[in-house]
């Protein structure tokens, strides 16, 4: 239910645990999220029910900081709450989010959202009347007369996170301040300490440098694997082989243990991980692949994982056993690893029984996941030792490689042959069912190419889709599925910080062909050949086949060229043309593979491929246009004798 402003609505009753989500779409901007519970007088009852990045989880394990990820939308932050554990004198939890720079004016929409253990959302509260706020009161989760409801609130501070904080009862640490000289006195009997409030700084992530081996005499000695792929098989033992290593990793690798329970809604907390215990359930045994345990305080939470390699499928019946056997054992969570990279975060590759889910959440992994976070840990800090940074990097290694069953995303799915062959013989309609299901995986592949490039460049690539279809993926594949039956071409569009213009990848079924492209604003000042001058400077080292199209102020009035010719004659582009360059659209083709999976010549690697390529030549030496800074008028010089 989307709510207004002051608006709220109940929770279901057979709901006990819930995911509030903060999204908002400018990813490049940190939005730290916070919880504070809160009593009858709108008050803390003490620092420790102040829930942030500092404080992720209040002691009585109720309310749990999950941490933030990036998304292809942008980013989020989620904290999980288990309303049977929330205190009876605890009558509102109350959700904030803070900015350290700049301010929430800045961010445009920002959503609000509490969603089930399966991520359906209850609620949801778009605010965009934030200006120069630094902090920002988005809504609550409140009892009254024993049902929970959900508010949307609304409500700005300028005074930051601690200024929030502070207003609620938090006590906030102050800086410490400057050291005063030392003077000799007599002993004096100790002071009692003082009360340390909440420190809201944030610590700055280690970054270290894994072990380099430099010894080798030739390029052809490799180093030895902490996780072997000899004597790999298929199917039982590749699985057994990818759990010990992942478990393993997460228990040696604390930061990466925490990242990878932050996407499965464990807290912050100490990692062990148990492979193949078994199960009673009824006369039979349930055997999932590990058991996961996070301790932090006196409170454990446990989550049973079930692992897919290579064409394995997540089965239905599989999942529904373990969320029995958690909700008998009061565990909280189930998680699925496999393959799969649904189209959306928070989407389910396998549907089960919604009543199964009221005291357990079930979420997805996929293995592109897993690798996302180990390479953006490796590249972009947070590992404490450089030993801990080669045991990652192994484990990196040991995924990368075919046989351990990991795969990325390498399959389009059974009905893409089919498919295929429809659009080229002009026979496949909108609602055809196979046509939806290539579709979904077209979406899937667009994910994977974002968070490849995320993990890759150090930023967060977004793949950018229209807000309806971001929450509702039936609507989001039969978009897909019309373009396809009527043009016979998908197409993805991906936004990367600090580039020109946003890469878009169109996949054409009918010639066999992928186009990139990016759009460029032209200076806004010179002639029109100065412009051409300006991009071509920037694009000295793209390859020769590049179209380049110029837009010129004029409606319907544009040029196109190929790189290679504008070189040779730039004037190719302006000639026998009025009015100034507004905008350049550069555009490359490149062959498209046909076959499902495996090789090179597959859809997905000619798509990938095509995408690193157009970026690496054409999309990433491109600057934009930023003008001179404002000249100063000449000082005017006095005549003689004045």
């Amino acid at each position: 239910m989307i709510l207004a402003k002051g608006q709220n609505v109940a929770l279901p009753d057979d709901v006990e645990r819930v995911d509030v989500v903060v999204g908002w779409a400018e990813s490049e901007i940190d939005v730290d999220a916070s919880a504070l519970l809160l009593g009858a007088d709108r008050k803390v009852r003490s620092d420790s029910d102040f829930v942030f990045y500092n404080q992720p989880e209040s002691t009585d394990g109720a309310v749990r900081f999950l941490g933030q990820s990036a998304l292809e939308s942008g980013a989020q932050a989620r904290i999980a709450i288990d309303l049977s554990a929330v205190p009876a004198e605890v009558h509102a939890i109350a959700f904030a989010g803070s900015v350290g720079d700049g301010a929430f004016g800045q961010l445009g929409k920002i959503a609000f959202c509490v969603v089930d253990g399966a991520g359906q959302t209850l609620a949801e509260y778009l605010t965009a009347d934030a200006t120069t706020e630094s902090a920002f009161l988005f809504g609550e989760v409140y009892r009254r007369d024993g049902v929970w409801k959900v508010r949307a609130v609304g409500q700005g501070w300028d005074s930051g996170l601690a200024g929030l904080a502070t207003d609620f009862g938090v006590d906030v640490e102050d800086e410490a301040a400057p050291a005063e000289p030392v003077v000799q006195e007599a002993p004096k009997e100790r002071a009692p300490a003082r009360r340390r409030g909440v420190r809201t700084s944030k610590q700055v992530a280690k970054k270290t440098k894994p072990i380099e081996f430099k010894l080798a005499e030739q390029d052809t000695w490799q180093t030895a694997r902490l996780f072997s792929v000899v004597g790999v098989g298929s199917g039982e033992e590749q699985e057994r082989r990818a759990t010990s290593a992942l478990i393993a990793t997460m228990q040696a690798v604390r930061p990466f243990a925490r990242a990878l329970c932050a996407r499965m809604g464990a807290p912050a907390g100490a990692f062990e991980g148990y492979v193949e215990v078994q199960y009673e359930r009824g006369e039979s045994k349930v055997i999932p692949d590990a058991v996961l345990k996070v301790v932090r305080g006196s409170r454990v939470w446990t989550g049973l994982l079930e692992i897919k390699t290579g064409n394995g499928k997540l089965r239905r019946e599989q999942l529904e056993n373990y969320l029995d056997v958690a909700r008998k054992k009061k565990y909280d969570t189930v998680i699925s690893l496999s393959n799969d990279i649904p189209a959306g975060p928070g989407e389910l590759p396998v549907e089960v029984d919604r009543r199964k889910l009221a005291k357990v959440a079930l979420r997805h992994l996929s293995w592109a996941e897993v690798a996302h976070e180990a390479r953006m840990l490796l590249s972009h800090g947070g590992i404490d030792t450089d030993l801990h940074a080669w045991i990652l990097g192994e484990f990196l290694r040991y995924l990368e490689h075919p046989r351990s069953g990991a795969a990325e995303f390498d399959d389009t799915g059974r009905h893409w042959v089919a498919v295929r062959d429809a659009v080229t013989a002009g026979t496949l309609r909108a609602g055809d069912a196979k046509g939806l299901s290539v579709a979904e995986s077209w979406v899937s592949l667009s994910r994977h190419l974002a968070l490849r490039l995320t993990a890759e460049l150090g930023v967060t690539v977004k793949h950018a889709l229209p807000r309806r279809h971001r929450a509702d993926p039936a609507a989001r594949n039969a978009a897909v599925a019309e373009r396809l039956a009527a043009e016979g071409t998908f197409e993805a569009v991906l936004q990367i910080p600090d580039t020109a213009g946003d890469l878009v990848i169109i996949a054409d079924m009918r010639t066999n062909r992928v186009r990139c492209r990016t759009t460029l604003e032209a200076p806004n000042e010179g002639t029109s050949g100065r412009r051409v001058s300006w991009l071509l400077k920037q694009l000295s080292d793209a390859p020769g086949d590049v179209q380049v199209e110029a837009v010129f102020a004029e409606a319907g009035n544009e040029a196109c060229e190929h790189l290679s010719t504008v070189r040779a004659n730039p004037k190719a582009l302006t000639a026998d043309r009025s009015g100034a360059i507004v905008s350049f659209t550069l555009e490359r083709a490149f062959p498209m593979g046909s076959r499902r999976s495996g090789t090179a010549a597959s859809f997905i690697a000619s798509v990938t491929a095509a995408t690193d390529g157009f970026y690496g030549t054409v999309v990433q030496p491109l600057r934009g246009w930023v003008p001179a800074a404002p000249k100063q008028p000449e000082a005017v010089q006095p005549e003689p004798g004045e």
